[in-house]
């Protein structure tokens, strides 16, 4: 075949460029390692072939090209007849044995397409049959391989007719650009579907493979182009399609656990939106149920199961141990605001009232419904306060250890907060140091102004940790570690703390046996240190505790760890703390928007 031949000078270009500018950027540049970044980033091999590719290619178009002839594919079996008429000697042999290689004729043939400009499909021809008086149709043939087409159907509960339902944003349908939302299907590979019900073609399309061709009559098309944002949200529940019979289509719903980041394609359907696993390189989005829908769907759920009755349960489970902040003194290191618990018999249940209750939790509890969160990524700033530490657990599971731990290992990178309390100072202890020391009046006038996370009395003093108390800890630049009952997690979850929640949760009951044999669990009734080993009843209630915590709460952790080793356990703690302090993490919009 003759080569193409231009006249045209060769001009430098950006191969050249790129050759010369090191040499040219070197009397910039101040500091050795500049220069060499330079060198060796301007001289991969890689980037060089790419600008001479570059260069090739606009070096070509500048020539203006045009092919010698467009019928290389019927000169090559011209050629083929006249060779094998002749005496066929070594030469003619392998010239014909060249010319009947397929990778050889697709070649040629898409020179002559190219050449020919020849770009669109073949479209099959259309019914001999076709009644004249029949609405306009669109033949369609899509190659359907491995992935499904990404298009549901509906049959229209008046007319009877299938229509398509829903394009998936990414698939095969959507890609091709022919089929739209309201086209009338009237058959498949020549099978009629007039009389056939959603089910039975969706059979048929999932045994095709290779091209499927589809009679369509086009619905009315809109024109009016979605251009509703794509957005992130955590899924703050587990979903698996395969088990939804609300679901139109199982092949086409996208599966996803609790704590994924889906990127929502479409929001078109107020019943079924569509979306991807974020980070999925594959283009085709799935159905998920809205927000709107999950929502109707765990309140009939809740209303039929009587939650009320669930919710009265939990909060007593969670309120069998009474707790206050006491001071400690570790390693050098005046250490306040951890917890000492004791169980309360049924006498102190009455005489006593629970402490740290938040107000209005039954509300927040009640409102909350865990469906999906809208997230975006976020990074924080170098002189950005820390983010809040949040540990949540049972009683006895070790979340006193692990913030002794944390700040013995740094104290001056983690601290915790000061509590409140109006009992009057005693001997050796100093405001602000102990404890904030007030009076009664003033705690009361505190807690009516909402400026308590949590408080509660005990033998007629109250005890409470303030709002003002964190804050103080992170104005110092510090990581603040604080633990709470979990239905106060609701009241930190803003974009002035930005908590990371990490639950810790407790092994099996055959590790609590063996680990917690030589534990105790530290007493202050009655203002006298004393401490009991650890019993049956104290496992058992832990991991009943842990699991109700998780059911109601899980959606808001966003780090469990399991305390099998409290040395494993807090390595794995530091770990988590380093990646909030230096990564990207995906966060509630309404913590970054502000």
């Amino acid at each position: 075949m003759p080569a193409l031949t231009t006249g045209v000078a060769h001009e430098p270009g950006l191969y050249e460029l790129l050759a010369a500018l090191p040499s040219k950027l070197k009397p910039h540049t101040s500091h050795p390692d500049e220069t060499t970044f330079l060198q060796g980033m301007f001289g991969e091999r890689s980037l060089h072939l790419l600008f001479l590719i570059h260069d090739e290619l606009q070096h070509y178009e500048e020539c203006k090209p045009a092919p010698v002839l467009n019928n290389a594919e019927s000169l090559c079996s011209q050629l083929t007849v006249e060779l094998q008429g002749k005496p066929l000697n070594q030469e003619i042999k392998e010239l014909l044995k060249l010319l009947a290689k397929p990778h050889l004729k697709s070649l040629l043939s898409v020179h002559d397409m190219v050449a020919q400009k020849n770009y669109d499909p073949e479209l099959p021809p259309l019914p001999e049959d076709m009644n004249d008086d029949e609405d306009s149709v669109k033949i369609i043939r899509l190659v359907k391989n491995k992935e499904p087409l990404g298009a549901t159907i509906k049959q229209d509960d008046f007319t009877g007719a299938i229509l398509v339902a829903r394009i998936m944003k990414g698939g095969a349908a959507d890609r091709s650009g022919l089929i739209h939302v309201g086209d009338e299907l009237k058959e498949v590979n020549g099978i009629p579907v007039d009389d056939k019900k959603p089910e039975e073609i969706i059979r048929i399309l999932v045994q095709s493979q290779g091209a499927i061709t589809f009679k369509i009559v086009p619905g009315a098309k809109d024109d009016a182009t979605s251009k509703e944002a794509k957005m992130f949200v955590k899924a703050l529940f587990d979903y698996d399609p395969k088990n939804d019979k609300a679901i139109p289509c199982k092949e086409a719903g996208l599966g996803f656990k609790r704590g994924t980041i889906l990127q929502i394609m479409s929001q078109d359907d107020a019943t079924w939106w569509q979306a991807k696993h974020e980070g999925d390189a594959n283009p085709r989005a799935g159905l998920i149920p809205s927000k709107q829908f999950q929502e109707r769907r765990f309140a009939l759920k809740s209303s039929s199961t009587n939650l009320p009755i669930q919710r009265s349960s939990i909060r007593r489970s969670y309120d069998v141990a009474v707790e206050f902040e006491d001071p400690d003194f570790i390693s050098g290191y005046h250490l306040v605001g951890f917890r000492r618990s004791f169980r309360l018999s049924r006498k102190d249940k009455k005489t006593n009232k629970s402490m740290y209750e938040c107000k209005k939790s039954e509300i927040y509890d009640t409102a909350d419904v865990p469906t999906y969160e809208e997230v975006t990524k976020y990074q924080r700033p170098s002189k950005a306060k820390h983010r809040l530490v949040v540990l949540v657990g049972p009683t006895g599971i070790g979340l006193n250890e692990l913030k002794r731990k944390l700040l013995i290992s740094d104290p001056e990178h983690f601290s915790v907060t000061i509590p409140h309390t109006s009992r009057p100072k005693k001997n050796l202890e100093n405001d602000g140091v102990e404890y904030y020391f007030i009076s009664k009046h003033l705690f009361e006038t505190d807690i009516h102004n909402n400026k308590f996370l949590e408080f509660g009395e005990y033998k007629g003093n109250y005890y409470g940790t303030s709002f003002d108390s964190i804050r103080s800890v992170l104005a110092r630049n510090k990581v603040c570690l604080l633990d709470v009952q979990p239905h106060i997690l609701k009241h930190l979850r803003t974009a002035e703390f930005k908590p990371f929640i990490v639950f810790v949760k407790p092994p099996t009951i055959e590790r609590l046996r063996e680990t917690r044999i030589n534990a105790k669990l530290i007493s202050r009734k009655d203002d006298k240190g004393s401490s009991k080993s650890f019993t049956e009843e104290d496992f058992q209630e832990m991991l009943v505790t842990a699991q109700t915590m998780e059911n109601q709460y899980g959606h808001l952790f966003e780090k469990v760890i399991v305390n099998d080793s409290l040395s494993e356990a807090f390595a794995e703690l530091r770990v988590s703390l380093k990646q909030v302090e230096m990564d990207t993490q995906w966060l509630p919009v309404s913590w970054t928007h502000t």
